[in-house]
């Protein structure tokens, strides 16, 4: 597949989420901590310039990008694709597990039997995700073409990419971790799709 055209997707997971009650954020849009300079700058230095510039929309993204350019990347106005947000989860959203645990919310057993399939109350499944997530970076690869895609998301958004690229079932694509400020880069090239690195944070 060398020398074929390709889209590479550099996923950046956004800065932490300060919030030691372990609240679930999905698609809230809560703001994150970009204070890290030194763990910003490495991220910097491994994104390309002159990418295609995708967020999801949330506040907790622009504040990432914003980081980014502070740190020196040359970024152009980002690209708004609510596609790539974070799983819903619906009337969870806001509230932690211990709460939900505490409540006995009527929900709750099923969505542990199987978290892949299993659906917050008004909220989507992460196997809904990984379908939203699918087709977005399918149209946007087709749409952008052979470039460099720099796209600001989320844990649930990266799983499901890798979902994407490596064939899996959600099941499976849940197991990844994806830390803060981390990079996963995985490229279309003709209609195929190949992992270059997964989760790579600073030194």
């Amino acid at each position: 597949m060398s020398g074929a055209p390709s889209s590479r997707w550099w996923l950046v997971r956004h800065g932490p989420v300060p919030c030691p009650q372990g609240r679930i954020h999905g698609q809230l849009d809560v703001a994150c901590d970009v204070s890290d300079h030194e763990d910003i700058r490495q991220l910097a230095g491994r994104l390309p310039t002159q990418a295609t510039l995708v967020e999801s929309g949330l506040i907790r993204c622009r504040q990432t990008s914003g980081a980014l350019e502070a740190a020196g990347l040359a970024l152009p106005p980002p690209r708004i694709e609510p596609d790539l947000m974070e799983q819903d989860f619906g009337r969870w959203q806001g509230r932690s597990w211990q709460e939900l645990e505490a409540a006995k919310d009527p929900y709750l057993v099923d969505f542990w039997r199987d978290p892949a399939y299993g659906t917050p109350p008004d909220g989507e499944s992460f196997a809904e995700t990984c379908l939203r997530v699918r087709g977005a970076m399918e149209r946007l690869s087709l749409a952008l073409g052979e470039r460099d895609i720099l796209a600001v998301v989320h844990a649930g958004t990266i799983r499901a990419a890798l979902a994407l690229a490596l064939g899996l079932e959600p099941a499976q694509a849940l197991r990844f971790a994806v830390q803060p400020l981390s990079l996963t880069r995985v490229d279309r090239i003709s209609a195929e799709w190949r992992v270059e690195c997964v989760n790579v944070t600073a030194w």
